[in-house]
């Protein structure tokens, strides 16, 4: 009889060892590992010690004899409209070139390399190439400002970036090459080498002589290259993707490689159902860990064709993702919530008029699901769509049904169940004792955390351990900073934040990273940032600040100004991606008389709940003061 979910489950939990070395041998190992799990310093993990493998050579060598002819990457732009497909041989020919060049700048075998890119082919070529050579890439999403860029590099110290003149959106042309520019202008150790890709769309970009180099260029010079692939131990580096913290500065959430090759070979059997050969379109940026996870690696270590997109849900129309799914014949689809929202506002007609019967599975991720979205894609589908919950720091699901294993029901809003490797638990704030069946706790994950999840924070093992196991004194468990409820059934449902972090469309925005844009703006005095529950994106920041001079926020035209010299600055620093979505003005914060801001009360405010314990409140007028820029703003809209 086949294995259920729960006995599989239990199975990962009380066997780790037996579980996952069944699971290791899902990917080819160049030197067998020696043993299955080191947890003898905790909460440090290492996975498949004195295992040596290589991602690249699993996402694409292993694959040359059996399906060196089938689609392995193809990219489609609603944007430029091009489209393009590359075999498995010609992306392997491709990734050879580029980490040719890549030698040729002398980048070597653990040095780092940010990758500044749009979603083209060769975002995708310079990630496998950094694989290939045992460089640690860093990519990071291109909607961020320079100075959010600069943060990022002055962490990383890398010795070479890849960019590329522009990127598009919505019909139009972003330019990313000034951005660069002014993050090396910022950055105290910039990188020696910049890589272009020039896509021609950017025709004033400035080329920095010495330091900038043309990928055409050399690309010509290693069109036949052959680099043999770096065999690293299985938890040597193999990326840093940075996320949002609650402090102003982000973290570098470091992957390894062994354990993250398994994690994601497994998952594409248990999870997603992928088979070798079959289409999976994601539609994410690889600037994100679904995009790293299920755009790039996961589809070709399972020997799946993976479609690249570059454009909107909504362009040309609302139908085109359809439309994909039907060219291609896409077997497993995975997106966000916030899409799945964006297209709930479209005529359905567009969804009807292809023809959709390749799709198995519609999984989507990134916030939460509310109830009614979740079935109205499922109706509108007639297809299973499944809830994942999971993180940056997780690289793979928490949360999830696993058909499989087992097709389990569905029900609207939950993703399920927890995934395999995963020492779930719902813990009570007051006491971090298990919290029951319909009452709300702490989702956290009892260590060592499994294969595929973060190692530690790139450079800084103590913030690794005080960010994410020091929420509770009573023990040391994995803190995932979400509230969630489990019902009668086992199913879980999650609940919101913990902490200040707010969830905007998937991205996740420190609340003072944003107040730090809004202050760096002279005539700002102080700011509170908060995230409010959105019907679209899941979450919205908004701020909430005084001036320097109480006067200019006293007339119409003043506020207008103020808010627009914000908002550009937010802009400056961190990019649109962290622009509030409403500026109010007011002339003092509600603060503890100790000084600590209440965001909890003004988040409570801004979406018509009950402020709550007030008894350390400093000065009742501040609440006040917020209620009356919420009315005005209200009454004006």
């Amino acid at each position: 009889m086949p294995e259920s979910n729960q006995e599989f489950y239990r199975r990962s939990i009380e066997d780790r060892d037996g579980f996952w070395k069944e699971q290791a041998a899902l990917i080819e190992w160049h030197k067998p590992f020696d043993r299955v799990l080191d947890y003898s310093r905790p909460p440090f993990a290492k996975w498949f010690c004195g295992g040596e493998t290589n991602l690249c050579h699993n996402a694409l060598d292993r694959h040359l004899a059996q399906r060196g002819n089938q689609p392995a990457l193809v990219f489609i732009s609603s944007e430029s409209g091009q489209e393009r497909s590359f075999s498995y041989s010609e992306l392997h020919a491709e990734v050879n070139t580029f980490a040719a060049v890549l030698l040729e700048l002398r980048a070597k075998r653990g040095d780092r390399i940010i990758i500044y890119m749009p979603m083209i082919p060769e975002a995708v070529f310079a990630m496998l190439a950094c694989a290939r050579i045992g460089a640690v890439h860093s990519v990071v999403f291109g909607g961020f400002a320079a100075a959010s860029l600069a943060v990022r590099i002055d962490d990383a110290k890398p010795s070479l970036m890849v960019t590329s003149d522009a990127g598009m959106r919505g019909g139009r042309v972003i330019p990313y090459k000034h951005l660069v520019d002014e993050a090396m202008r910022l950055a105290k150790a910039p990188p020696g080498r910049v890589l272009i890709v020039n896509r021609g769309l950017d025709a004033e970009m400035n080329r920095v002589a010495g330091r900038d180099e043309d990928y055409a260029t050399l690309r010509e010079r290693h069109a036949n290259a052959r680099v043999p692939v770096a065999w690293l131990e299985s938890s040597e580096p193999s990326y840093i993707l940075y996320t949002s913290g609650t402090t102003g500065h982000p973290k570098g959430v470091q992957r390894d490689v062994g354990g993250y090759a398994v994690a994601l070979a497994a998952s594409m059997r248990h999870i997603y159902c992928g088979k070798a050969g079959e289409t999976m379109f994601t539609a994410s940026d690889i600037g994100w860990v679904v995009g790293h996870s299920y755009i790039v690696y996961a589809p070709l270590i399972a020997g799946m064709t993976t479609i690249l997109y570059e454009g909107l849900p909504i362009r040309p129309d609302a139908g085109v993702w359809w439309k994909i799914v039907a060219d291609h014949k896409v077997s497993v689809m995975f997106s966000s919530p916030t899409a799945i929202r964006v297209l709930k506002k479209q005529d359905p007609a567009l969804m009807r008029k292809y023809d959709l019967s390749s799709l198995r599975h519609l999984f989507l991720a990134g916030e939460p699901l509310d109830e009614s979205t979740h079935q109205w894609i499922t109706d509108a589908l007639g297809k299973p769509v499944i809830d994942n919950y999971w993180q940056t720091e997780t690289g793979w699901p928490i949360l999830t049904s696993m058909p499989g294993v087992e097709k389990t029901p569905l029900k609207f809003g939950s993703p399920s169940f927890p995934a395999y490797g995963y020492d779930l638990r719902l813990l009570r704030e007051s006491d971090a004792q298990d919290a029951a069946d319909g009452e709300k706790g702490v989702v956290a994950i009892m260590p060592p955390l499994p294969p595929g999840c973060m190692t530690t924070v790139w450079g800084d093992d103590d913030r690794f351990v005080r960010t994410y196991f020091s929420t509770f004194r009573s023990k040391q468990v994995y803190s995932t900073f979400d509230w969630g409820i489990r019902d009668k059934d086992g199913y879980y449902f999650i609940l919101g934040r913990t902490d200040d972090v707010i969830n905007v469309a998937g991205h996740r925005l420190g609340t003072r990273e944003i107040e730090e844009a809004v202050s760096a703006h002279s005539g700002v005095a102080e700011v509170a940032v908060v995230g409010i529950a959105d019907t679209v994106k899941g979450q919205l920041p908004i701020a909430f600040v005084v001036l320097k001079d109480a006067g200019r926020a006293g007339t119409a035209e003043g506020r207008a100004q103020a808010q627009k010299e914000i908002m550009d600055r937010v802009d400056s620093e961190l990019g649109a991606i962290g622009r509030p979505g409403w500026v109010y003005f007011v002339n003092l914060l509600p603060k503890t008389r100790s000084g600590k801001l209440l965001r909890r009360s003004i988040q409570a405010l801004a979406e018509g709940r009950d402020p709550g314990d007030l008894t350390t409140l400093e000065d009742p007028a501040a609440l006040d003061q917020i209620r009356e820029a919420l009315r005005n703003r209200s009454a004006n809209t």
